[in-house]
């Protein structure tokens, strides 16, 4: 049997995750705190499981064996035996340090703690947790148990031998893993989505273009060249005298605001702040969440024929 996998924090990020180990075959504790909280992590998994059999991707068998080996519980004592914890609770550097303390107690100070963090620098959390060089930042992406990608964020104090554990769990759960060497704000991906949503922004607010074509722009050109080969493998074959051509025309020109641009406040203001209100740049009342919750997932689905899964 596989070793135990721990996950501190029952949202979404946490019932991912746990979809993917337990569907890979680890024992897997979630430890959260309200009973509803609880609740909803089970449901999350559930619907995971069955979008998989809905794409014919899994069966009824493979979803209860994997729903056998995940415990989900308010007592994180339940943590003791696992070999490596993921935390995945609140954005909040003094709520992860309250976790890493409860953690360390139940497991011991060895037992390696992987944060999903997507914006704390690391060695701003590594202070918070006795003998930090079993901890690391191992950052996935939505939804967690579908897309590869997992960023591996270390510190100075980050051990070799923690690195290498993590990035071996994450690679047999067949992960794609890229390595920092220390944070920086939004760490890899983050930080170059940032730059993409700010500058489609602007071009929205200078009446440039719209929401729909700049995504379908994004959908039917970069997305699927960067698909097929990496960014700067592109950069290379345009060549450097084409691209130094290309950015003395377009660098003057680009977006370099370091404020929040009106678009996003006036959203906030008036409560029109995306898919969860209802509207955003999009009217999300005339789409099909079923639709959009299978097009999120979909290019992933390759990727799970890969899982080991429990029968």
């Amino acid at each position: 049997m596989e070793k135990q996998i721990g996950i501190y924090g029952s949202g979404t990020i946490g019932a991912c995750q746990a979809t993917l180990t337990s569907g890979n075959g680890y024992p897997t504790v979630v430890v959260g705190h309200s009973k509803a909280g609880l609740i909803r992590c089970r449901e999350t998994i559930c619907q995971n499981w069955d979008d998989l059999i809905a794409e014919g991707l899994a069966t009824e068998a493979n979803k209860k064996a994997a729903m056998a080996l995940v415990t989900i519980t308010n007592d994180p004592a339940s943590l003791v035996g696992s070999c490596i914890v993921f935390e995945a609770v609140a954005e909040d550097a003094d709520v992860k340090k309250a976790v890493y303390r409860q953690v360390t107690e139940h497991c011991g100070r060895d037992v390696i703690v992987a944060s999903t963090t997507s914006s704390i620098d690391a060695s701003l959390l590594a202070e918070r947790i006795e003998n930090s060089s079993r901890f690391l930042i191992a950052h996935p992406f939505q939804p967690v148990h579908m897309l590869p990608l997992v960023e591996v964020v270390r510190h100075k104090q980050t051990s070799d031998e923690t690195t290498k554990s993590v990035c071996a769990l994450l690679k047999d759960l067949n992960r794609q893993v890229v390595v920092l060497n220390r944070s920086v704000p939004g760490f890899l991906v983050n930080r170059f989505a940032q730059a993409l949503f700010r500058e489609s922004i602007y071009l929205i607010e200078q009446g440039v273009s719209t929401a729909e074509d700049i995504d379908r722009a994004i959908k039917y050109a970069m997305g699927m060249r960067y698909a097929s080969i990496g960014l700067l493998e592109y950069y290379d074959a345009v060549g450097f005298e084409l691209e130094r051509a290309i950015a003395l025309n377009v660098y003057p020109d680009l977006c370099n605001t370091k404020e929040i641009q009106k678009t996003t406040l006036d959203g906030l203001a008036s409560g029109h702040t995306g898919q969860k209100a209802g509207r955003g740049l999009f009217d999300w009342t005339k789409k099909d969440a079923d639709d959009f919750r299978r097009r999120k997932q979909s290019p992933y689905f390759e990727g799970v024929r890969l899982w080991r899964m429990p029968e």
